[in-house]
């Protein structure tokens, strides 16, 4: 698989991810705390996906860098925010651990993409 093609795959699944939590978390009941997480995630998860995009259209190698640095922190962060709904059991964990599960893979795979870029 060429870098086009791997940079086709990870901006589809980073939307997907942020395609499922919308799905997902938008057909749970109203609960004030759990308004305050859902739009967190919505935030990050969006983020993720946007700025991956970005990343693969980016001008020059410090920029791809630093696209993919935002990248890390808001998978990160959507890590997070569905550690906090598993925790507080707002969510059915086989729901959490397949978002969780997709979330890592993309957040150990852009980490060892941007060490690869450092180097």
């Amino acid at each position: 698989m060429d870098n086009l093609d791997y940079n086709k795959v990870f901006a589809t699944k980073t939307k997907q991810i942020a395609i499922s939590i919308i799905k997902e978390f938008s057909q749970l009941p109203y609960n004030e705390a759990f308004s305050v997480i859902r739009k967190q995630v919505y935030r990050s998860s969006t983020s993720m996906a946007a700025n991956y995009r970005a990343m693969c259209r980016a001008r020059s190698k410090a920029e791809r860098y630093s696209k993919l640095s935002i990248v890390i922190e808001e998978t990160d962060e959507t890590l997070f925010w569905l550690e906090m709904l598993e925790e507080l059991d707002y969510v059915q964990r086989e729901i959490l651990l397949d978002l969780k599960i997709k979330t890592e893979e993309v957040l150990k795979t852009t980490s060892s993409y941007r060490k690869m870029l450092k180097e």
